[in-house]
């Protein structure tokens, strides 16, 4: 494996460490912002609309946000870098929650929708951030580089629903209905994000990786999102690292949105419940540094394999679970977190790998739109086939996804080595 002596120079690693710093810290206040407002979200349009439906649809907006917005992303980061990027979608973050603000104010479901959508933005952007600390790393350092930033979603996810209550507070004292609260700390959060990058990811990783490749004398002409998509199709490797991602999205999703309700049909107590969804929390990005370190010493493949044994144990356990065994279902959740963890670093480091680096902004914004998608998706067929059958029948069900995976997984053109690693 060759690696570009630009990107072991000593001048490099400097501003790669920076840029990883900076993507870091906007991924812990975009997660305090987009984690903690969610939930209020959901309530805000429960009490405009007066119907638990109207709940759903606010999450789905922001779903829908963060997938619909994913490639205009990457059309950004092709044409004026990840800086701008990524500002653009915090930015629209902190501008949908003043929207939501205003609708819960003038008890506006289409602008609380509206406002949801746009915040969906923010969390597009938190996922395209781990693809920019990869720009300027050295192959056999990606995944550890790309872990860091998704780890640090950890801390605002962690502490974004935490301050539910304080940031209720704090809209009482400003005249504001208190659900409205957590958006306006999510507005003020989004903002200074958009300024840490537009500050300090400097230079932009991107543009810079593009210089280092016409410098060492590689022609290098203008990516086109559309040429970045064709470009994919020769690429049978990227091509697993998209469907790695897709796959652990959806089997999360899948069993993580119905174990609260397989819990509640026996009366567990919410904060058992919310226990149980903390330690699966825990088990999505605690470990994001091991199991990046992992990545780059045993290779994508062998954790993408892992993962799939992971995510296929935990789907056993919790679907053999009573809905009242929360310790049992803890360890499924935890291991359906860590499952998750594996398939989304391996695959995106795997994406990377195998994409030239003028194409690289179009195909990751592809692999997320793809990944929310499932995500979506898989949300929507949960609820479906827990409705006619069992949550031990939808466990079962997430074995499809994992089986087609572990097909692609064995295909000669997929375990096959490229050439692609070098930049």
């Amino acid at each position: 494996m060759t690696v570009d002596v630009t990107l072991a120079s000593p001048e490099t690693r400097s501003v790669q460490k920076r840029s990883v710093a900076v993507l870091s810290a906007g991924s812990v206040l975009g997660g305090v912002a987009v984690a903690g407002s969610v939930a209020a979200g959901a309530l805000i349009a429960e009490s405009v609309a007066d119907s638990e439906a109207a709940a759903g649809l606010a999450q789905t907006a922001g779903v829908l946000g963060a997938a619909v917005l994913a490639l205009p992303l990457a059309r950004i980061a092709l044409g004026r870098g990840r800086r701008a990027a990524l500002a653009t979608g915090y930015g629209l973050g902190s501008v949908g929650s003043v929207i939501v603000v205003a609708g819960a104010v003038t008890r506006s479901l289409p602008l609380v929708l509206i406002g949801c959508f746009f915040v969906g933005v923010a969390s597009a952007a938190t996922y395209q951030a781990r693809y920019a600390a990869t720009d300027l790393a050295t192959p056999e350092h990606r995944a550890v580089s790309l872990s860091w930033v998704v780890w640090a979603g950890t801390v605002g996810a962690v502490l974004g629903p935490n301050l539910l209550n304080a940031s209720g507070n704090l809209g009482l004292s400003m005249g504001l209905p208190q659900l409205a609260g957590p958006y306006v700390v999510a507005a003020v959060c989004l903002a200074v994000t958009t300024a840490i990058l537009l500050l300090f990811l400097r230079p932009d990783p991107y543009r810079l990786s593009l210089r280092l490749r016409a410098h060492a004398g590689e022609t290098v002409r203008r990516p086109r999102l559309r040429e970045g998509l064709t470009h994919l199709r020769s690429r049978p490797r990227a091509m697993l690292g998209i469907a790695a991602i897709a796959v652990g999205h959806v089997v999360m999703v899948m069993v993580m949105v119905m174990t609260p309700v397989h819990m509640a049909h026996v009366d567990v107590t919410l904060q058992l419940i919310g226990l149980v969804i903390s330690v699966h929390v825990a088990g999505m990005y605690a470990l994001s540094p091991v199991v990046g370190w992992a990545v780059d010493r045993f290779g994508r493949l062998q954790v993408i394999s892992a993962g799939i044994v992971i995510l296929a144990a935990a789907c056993v356990i919790s679907g053999l679970a009573a809905g009242n065994d929360v310790p049992v279902l803890a360890v499924g959740l935890f291991l359906l977190g860590l499952g998750w963890s594996c398939t989304l670093i391996a695959g995106s480091t795997l994406v990377t790998d195998e994409v030239e680096t003028t194409e690289r902004p179009a195909v990751q914004g592809l692999s997320d739109l793809v990944m929310n998608g499932a995500g979506a998706l898989g949300g929507v067929a949960a609820g479906v086939i827990v409705l006619v059958s069992s949550y031990g029948w939808l466990c079962a069900a997430a074995f499809v996804p994992l089986a087609g995976l572990t097909v692609l997984l064995a295909l000669p053109a997929c375990r096959a080595h490229s050439n692609m690693r070098s930049m």
